[in-house]
Parts: structure tokens; sequence; C-alpha cells
């Protein structure tokens, strides 16, 4: 049996993700965050195809992204609230990361793997930020979800989606605990 990490493993089951609208600058820098995307491109990558790239967004992009989000879902024809809401996303970050996923063909390896493999990248890098002490949150939305902004605003591929924006900066507020789920009421164990 490997040695224990015990710090880690108490960290994985107190872990909590900071609501993005309470994180504030500063976030990390380009060298930290180098760091936080070389954690996170560690995930499970069956067959080594590396199905997930990243599209980092500082301050300035932000700003214009959520005035394009502003004109998309208004044309959309959007709930004003909702809209106002995906906005304030990006237009109060600092900086945002969009875990892409960009599956590969393959004759081995399903794209539902794939897929999960992109997942497993915005975990990790929302844990490694949280472990490095910064603030961070996983968010999606219309801005995730809708091909034409997607293709026009992120380049991305008619494959290709987002995974998740991960928010990254300093966490102006603790986030009260919340309940968790009951670990006997959603596991199965297996008889003979």
């Amino acid at each position: 049996m490997a040695e224990r990490n015990i710090a880690a493993l108490e960290f994985l089951q107190s872990r909590r993700s900071r609501p993005a609208k309470t994180l504030k600058a500063p976030a990390p820098d380009r060298r930290e965050l180098r760091a936080l995307l070389t954690a996170a491109a560690r995930s499970p990558d069956h067959g080594k195809l590396e199905p997930w790239r990243f599209i980092v967004m500082e301050r300035n992009q932000l700003v214009r992204i959520s005035e394009l989000a502003r004109s998309r879902g208004e044309r959309l024809g959007m709930d004003p609230d909702k809209l106002n809401k995906a906005v304030s996303a990006f237009g109060d970050a600092n900086l945002v990361v969009a875990v892409v996923g960009s599956p590969r063909k393959s004759e081995t390896i399903p794209v539902r793997e794939q897929v999960l493999s992109a997942g497993a990248v915005c975990l990790s890098l929302l844990n490694a930020a949280l472990a490095a002490g910064w603030g961070a949150n996983w968010l999606t939305g219309f801005t995730a979800y809708d091909d034409e902004f997607c293709s026009e605003v992120y380049g991305l591929a008619t494959e290709e989606f987002i995974a998740g924006f991960i928010h990254l900066g300093t966490e102006s507020s603790a986030p009260p605990e919340r309940p968790r789920p009951n670990i006997d009421a959603i596991t199965t164990w297996l008889q003979n």
C-alpha cells in the first residue's frame, strides 16, 4: 500500500467551492495559473488523447465577453434576471479559465470517456486552485451552451464544447457549509 497523504485526504473531504460573486482581485498571476493548469492537466486521460484545452480570460476580455453575452442574450429573448446573472458572472470576474472539451477521433477511446476527462480537468483545476489558497468556482450557463456564441467568442470548433468556466480569485467571504450527500443513501454494495 502506498504511503497515505492525510493532508490531501482531509482537504478533499472538506473542500468547498467559493461562490464566483465573492471572488475579488487579486487573481493568480500567469506563473501561478500555469502551475494550476499543470496540475489540472494531470487528470485521468485514457489513451493520452488530451481531449481538452484551456482558454484563459483576464479582466479586459471578461468585460468584453460580458457585453457580448448581454447582446446575445437579448437577441435570444432571455429572461432579464437570468441574463443579468450570466452577464455579471463575466463582468464582475477577474480571471476565468474555460475548460474546452475537444474530443479526438479514436478507434478505442469512446467520446463519452473523453467528455468525462474534460470534466475531470474542471474539478482538478478547481481543487488545485483551492489547495493553493485561491477562491474558485465552476460555472457554465448559456454562454457555454450556445453554439453560435461559443464559435464566435471563444473560437470553438464544431465538435468542441465548454466543459466549464473556472472562476479564480481571492475569497472575500467564507461560504457557509451546506448539506452533503448521505453516502449510505447513494451507495450500493453488490453482493455475491
